[in-house]
């Protein structure tokens, strides 16, 4: 009788065994398409046997634990080249806006507008006493001054758009803080008791690649199954089940949006330097870098070619013979030139007072015409080495070269975390047909042991019976 009530009992787990397998084929097919969602499996383990005499009798199987298929090493990995993939993504969309801001082949730019505005003087050196052409001078040199403004204000744009970017993506980055924290606390709670946390540290998993995308972090799982992240260098987002925020803000040093950590003091650390990954790190390095470097030789053609007309247009005499006044008004210094430069209001309302001679009262003397026309070929630019239209091609190339890297990389990024991720489906992802395949499988197993009980019940049957026989 024991033995049989043994069957009995091998049955009853084998039916629950099947059962809690079949519910996990069917949370696994649930979650096919969950994001960062790593199929799970049941792993049996023999049951105690017993002993009689010289025999030890299994007893059957029981369900150990839930596990989930899973690579950490492959997931540390895809969260370092989403990091990557972060920064790249958003390195390549802001340099594309800034190319297009010296799009010469679409657009009127400022190279065009330079060759007009020589090109109207050398127009005036052929007939220096025309009111036409030194209407057309003057009106060459507002487009000229107009479009310094428009090319700095556009740069300056896509800093402040870049600003506004980084102020949503610290918003975004506290809450994936936040979250990680109080997924910390129930990976806790639930491992405490010996089982694993699987659908807590998948989603948490996932937290971290995101976050990453967002922000360069390093973190690291301790003993208790709490992860600990860090941004930057100093930046502690996450420590245990607590969390600490950034701020994004001006500041009065600097006309532009700094990133903050608010840790537990009072005080605030400025991180920005610290930070060099992630869409924040991309956002940080075009604003920071390659828009202040293109601002400052912006003003440096502006003030050059400023200085340059003045010095000759000053020494020349206007159309009734007296001393040449300021070309433009003379920016007080290099920075910020562009967005100052302007004719001279004197020149603005009497474009006779646009100086074209050498000598007062020589009619046709073009002498000062020529010579502010020929600034265009003279070097003039980093300390005599070329010339206002070679500086100028030169910035723009150089934007071409770095966008187009860029973009470049930003593909090659996207191909890695491509290949990595179809590894880590392969390893974690759920398939259909396996998961159809377990279920049968499940099933089989479930009516086989129904037919064990069955077999057993048959038996006591047979057993009690005896006496009636």
């Amino acid at each position: 009788m024991s033995k049989i009530s043994a069957m009995m009992d091998t049955g009853k787990r084998s039916l629950m065994n099947s059962q809690t397998a079949l519910q996990t084929v069917g949370h696994n097919i649930a979650n096919k398409s969950t994001e960062g969602f790593s199929r799970q499996r049941v792993e049996l383990q023999t049951n105690t046997p017993i002993t009689e005499g010289n025999l030890q009798i299994g007893m059957g199987a029981r369900a150990g634990v839930v596990t989930r298929v899973n690579n950490p090493w492959l997931e540390k990995q895809i969260q370092r080249e989403g990091m990557s993939m972060g920064f790249q993504d958003s390195r390549a969309d802001a340099l594309s806006r800034v190319e297009q801001i010296y799009n010469e082949q679409n657009n009127k730019g400022l190279n065009q507008y330079m060759t007009d505005f020589f090109n109207s003087f050398r127009e005036l050196s052929n007939n220096p006493e025309s009111l036409a052409s030194r209407t057309m001078v003057r009106e060459s040199s507002v487009a000229l001054t107009k479009d310094f403004g428009r090319v700095v204000g556009q740069l300056k744009a896509v800093q402040e758009d870049l600003d506004g970017q980084i102020k949503t993506t610290v918003e975004e980055v506290n809450q994936l803080s936040k979250e990680i924290a109080s997924l910390n606390e129930k990976v806790q709670m639930v491992e405490v008791q010996g089982t694993p946390a699987n659908d807590e540290r998948d989603r948490r998993d996932l937290l971290l690649k995101k976050l990453g995308e967002k922000i360069d972090i390093s973190w690291a799982e301790g003993r208790d199954g709490m992860v600990t992240v860090t941004a930057g260098r100093t930046a502690i987002l996450v420590s245990g089940i607590g969390s600490s925020e950034l701020k994004a803000r001006q500041t009065d040093a600097r006309d532009r949006v700094e990133v903050f950590f608010e840790g537990s003091g009072s005080t605030s650390a400025n991180i920005t330097e610290q930070i060099t990954g992630g869409r924040i790190g991309g956002a940080l390095d075009v604003r920071d870098k390659v828009i202040e470097d293109l601002l400052g030789h912006v003003d440096n053609m502006a003030y050059t070619l400023a200085k340059e007309v003045n010095t000759a247009h000053i020494e020349g005499f206007d159309k009734s013979g007296r001393n040449g006044v300021l070309f433009f008004d003379m920016p007080d210094q290099v920075k910020g030139a562009a967005s100052v430069i302007g004719l001279n209001k004197t020149v603005f309302n009497d474009v006779g007072r646009i100086a074209t001679g050498a000598q007062p009262g020589a009619a046709g003397d073009n002498t000062v015409a020529n010579v502010i026309s020929a600034l265009q070929y003279r070097q003039v630019m980093d300390g005599g080495t070329s010339t206002l239209d070679d500086y100028y091609s030169t910035q723009v190339g150089q934007i071409g070269a770095v966008t187009q890297r860029a973009v470049k990389a930003q593909e090659s990024q996207k191909n890695v975390i491509s290949q990595l991720t179809n590894i880590r489906e392969s390893i974690s992802g759920v398939s259909l047909d396996e998961e159809t395949t377990k279920m049968i499988e499940f099933q089989k197993t479930y009516d086989a042991s129904a037919r064990l009980i069955k077999t057993a019940d048959e038996m006591f049957d047979t057993v009690l019976n005896l006496k009636r026989m």
